[in-house]
């Protein structure tokens, strides 16, 4: 993801996710048929590689709508992909229930061609962004912006906390589910995913919201929210049902929210961060240890977005300079003729 999504400012997107798209699926037919292990381990690693187009469309979809609706195709967006990582868990349920773990790579082949056909019919042609840059002067900006920037640190601090917490949510809970009291089967816990795909329809409808109103606002009340249904999770979600129904609606939704002005690279770190140390916590301590580091990360993002107020300049690290308008400003229009000269 690193190295591959800065091409999008380089070269067509189009041709971009076209290519990475038949790759992965070329790949996935590997997964499907080889037997080796070690070459089914040198496909995985390549088809991770390959595997992000999602991201280039993220930054797509933002360029393609006009600004007083951007968040909402964020939205869009980032629901889509949040509900497939559960949709997955669904299929997997189903599949492991009822046959070979290999159809679930069968049944990708066809998802991944059906994907390729309406990207190619769907997706713009757009000129490259920044075609006056090199590979490795973008690479160094983005080096630079990730530790020098003090919007950008705050966004990558509670995109690390929001991912890492939710990951460790929906990896644990397969644990709590299969467990006593639930002892659910492997298909009940897979359905359970539809739960949370549930929460996720929200998810446009909050971005709509947060075109109007300043981020920050918007950030801060749905880290409260998600700090208040994994509350819930941890006081009773090991042992009643209804508590882990809501918390799962609510932490899906409002994580939804959060996500859609947030850094998508610090999401898939804190992925692979809350799925290492969540199973780590719920082996060694059990299932409310392991809600708890949840509520805990959740106030640590509440504590970090707290150092900046909502309005503060670019370059102001501390402070709460700007006032705090709830409303987001409206930009002034911009003379085309003006844009192209810049």
């Amino acid at each position: 993801m690193l190295f591959i999504c800065p091409l999008g400012d380089l070269i067509r997107r189009r041709q971009l996710i076209l290519s990475l798209e038949l790759i992965t699926t070329a790949l996935t037919i590997g997964l499907a048929t080889t037997r080796n292990l070690h070459l089914f381990e040198a496909i995985s690693f390549l088809v991770g590689l390959a595997n992000v187009s999602p991201q280039i469309l993220v930054p797509l979809a933002a360029d393609l709508a006009p600004p007083a609706r951007r968040t909402f195709a964020y939205s869009i967006v980032l629901v889509g992909m949040l509900s497939g990582l559960l949709l997955a868990r669904v299929l997997a349920g189903l599949i492991a229930q009822f046959s070979s773990w290999r159809v679930v790579y069968y049944m990708a082949i066809g998802v991944q061609c059906t994907v390729l056909i309406l990207c190619y019919c769907i997706i713009p042609d757009t000129p490259p962004k920044n075609r006056q840059m090199t590979y490795w002067g973008i690479l160094w900006s983005m080096a630079k912006f990730g530790v020098m920037e003090p919007v950008m640190v705050q966004i990558e601090l509670l995109t690390l906390g929001t991912s890492t917490a939710f990951a460790s949510y929906w990896v644990t809970l397969t644990f709590l589910l299969g467990g006593e009291p639930f002892n659910y089967s492997t298909l009940a816990i897979g359905l359970f995913g539809l739960v949370g795909i549930g929460g996720m329809t929200i998810g446009p409808f909050a971005g709509r919201l947060m075109d109007h109103i300043s981020p920050w606002y918007g950030i801060l009340m749905a880290t409260v929210f998600l700090a208040v249904f994994q509350a819930t999770h941890t006081a009773a979600g090991g042992f009643s049902l209804p508590a882990l129904i809501i918390s799962c609606i609510g932490v899906d939704m409002a994580a939804t929210s959060r996500l859609n002005s947030l850094f998508v690279l610090s999401f898939y770190v804190g992925q692979l961060m809350g799925t290492s140390v969540g199973t780590k916590v719920f082996v060694d301590s059990g299932w409310r240890a392991c809600a708890a580091l949840g509520v805990a990360l959740y106030a640590f993002q509440i504590a970090v977005l707290l150092l900046r107020g909502p309005h503060c300049q670019r370059t102001t690290w501390f402070g709460y300079e700007g006032g705090f308008g709830f409303l987001k400003a409206i930009p002034k229009a911009v003379d085309e003729k003006t844009v192209q000269k810049a």
